[in-house]
């Protein structure tokens, strides 16, 4: 098959993120099983306009988050429409609605998530409150009228687009995929003298950085000895004002901000703290959560979309309410109950087996009707 699959970013990108890990392994299966794939994607600094790599012929345009849409959708209508047997259009905030004119392929689009929460607290005002109120509701909307199947990774964001008029047997899940290889053994997993808590990832406004640091402080009085790592780029605004946080703490001397790890890194890390926190305003899945479960670490996370679906409250890890008072009270909680603790960091071990890019590319293909 011929297959054109349109994206914002791909691996490569500066800005890649779990996403772009699934969509990358499935692309390089997909080759592999002699289908001809082109990415039509972003560019970025030291990306070529024009590569083939691994099998992927990949075309990038527009640098800019906000120019590549148009000049996506333009070489698209130009150079691409009705030339190939199957078109995947994967929507971030943006979406291309290459679906709508497509008179020759099977079409799919494929969401991890709907933006709309992000864009109150990554978007500058008003684009902000455009993008939540106006701009990704009409567009979802306008898309779910095309009748196409969708493709997501979780529950959470299926029934969301049921929300918007996609059809429910038009909805398919597909599973998430890691890159780290499960621990063979949980005795393997190292854990620091002290109960230390894990941040991991951009420290960014949607991933509500401030809110673990908070819930840190708040659950110190009941565990003394607990630490807190944070890992992750902070050269952004928000990630200024979390270093400002840190260094007016008063627990700034049990704060550990390690700043951006290399990938071969982020296993160990992950090995010796006790949990990892997630606030994220949203998520597809949440990957960090289940990439952390596979070193022997829970996580405790926030109860939104997405996190809500990696973890199984009070089978692999604990969920709470938004708020640092609701997370700072479970860890508590975990750090008390010993037996508990090691309970659900066998069984989020055991669940991470069977988060694979090989049964992600087994569901896909059931789907485009590769099988």
């Amino acid at each position: 098959m011929n297959i054109l699959w349109l994206s914002w970013k791909d691996r490569g990108h500066p800005q890649w993120g779990g996403a772009e890990v699934l969509t990358h392994e499935l692309r390089k299966r997909l080759c592999a099983e002699g289908h001809a794939v082109t990415l039509l994607t972003s560019g970025y600094r030291g990306g070529a306009a024009h590569e083939i790599c691994g099998g992927i012929e990949t075309i990038r345009v527009g640098a800019s988050r906000y120019s590549h849409p148009l000049k996506a959708i333009a070489h698209f209508h130009r150079h691409l429409r009705n030339k190939f047997d199957i078109l995947i259009e994967e929507v971030n905030a943006t979406p291309y609605f290459s679906v709508l004119s497509e008179r020759v392929a099977k079409r799919f689009l494929l969401y991890h998530h709907l933006e709309r929460e992000v864009w109150l607290h990554e978007a500058p005002p008003p684009l902000n409150l455009l993008g939540y109120h106006v701009f990704e509701p009409l567009a979802t909307r306008a898309l779910g009228l095309a009748g196409v199947p969708l493709i997501t990774v979780s529950e959470s964001t299926r029934q969301e687009m049921i929300g918007y008029g996609f059809r429910p047997e038009l909805t398919n899940i597909i599973s998430e995929g890691i890159e780290l290889a499960p621990l063979a053994d949980l005795e393997e997993s190292q854990k620091f003298s002290k109960p230390t808590m894990l941040s991991l990832g951009s420290v960014r406004a949607m991933k509500r950085t401030l809110d673990q640091i908070k819930a840190f402080e708040l659950a110190k009085p009941s565990v003394p000895e607990l630490q807190l790592k944070i890992a992750g780029d902070a050269s952004g605004s928000y990630g200024k004002q979390v270093l400002g946080y840190i260094a007016r703490s008063p627990y700034a001397k049990d704060i550990d901000y390690v700043g951006r790890i290399a990938p071969r890194d982020k296993p160990k890390l992950m090995r010796s703290c006790h949990f990892i926190a997630v606030t994220s305003v949203k998520e597809g899945w949440g990957l960090i959560v289940t990439e952390a479960a596979s070193q022997g670490t829970p996580a405790i996370v926030y109860d939104v979309p997405g996190l809500r679906d990696s973890v199984r409250h009070g089978r692999t890890g604990l969920v709470t309410a938004e708020s640092p008072g609701a997370m700072a009270a479970a860890i508590s909680e975990l750090v008390h109950d010993r037996q508990r603790y090691q309970e659900l960091r066998h069984a989020a071990w055991e669940w991470s087996k069977n988060i694979t890019f090989d049964q992600s590319y087994k569901d896909l293909k059931t789907i485009l009707e590769l099988a």
